[in-house]
């Protein structure tokens, strides 16, 4: 365990409903924003209506996760849909008051 090591990244991204649902579990961080970028720029311009993105079971976001998810969200903005951010934990939930992005973000919190 720890930091370093291995090409892999830490995160998994569990597309439940094509282009408009997706599971986000690990960590969402520097090593793994390109591989993240990537996918939900896929996964944006494959759906319509809301995208759906599950961030419970994300151990880490960091600002480069941050960076990722606003991205995508101006991605789904520009192709005429709504980033949601769903099962948003309290801590995260914290961290997005804070940097007021949860004036950008669609953010709806963990259901208890």
């Amino acid at each position: 365990m720890g930091w370093g090591g291995g090409m892999a990244t830490d995160l998994q991204i569990e597309v439940v409903r094509s282009g408009t649902e997706v599971v986000l579990s690990g960590r969402l961080d520097a090593r793994s924003a390109p591989v993240a970028r990537a996918l939900l720029h896929d996964i944006v311009a494959a759906g319509v209506g809301d995208l759906q993105l599950q961030v419970g079971r994300l151990e880490i976001w960091d600002a480069s996760g941050l960076g990722v998810l606003v991205g995508a969200n101006r991605r789904a903005r520009q192709a005429g849909r709504r980033l949601v951010l769903t099962d948003v934990p309290p801590r995260q939930l914290r961290l997005l008051r804070a940097t007021r992005l949860h004036r950008l973000l669609t953010v709806e919190p963990a259901v208890a």
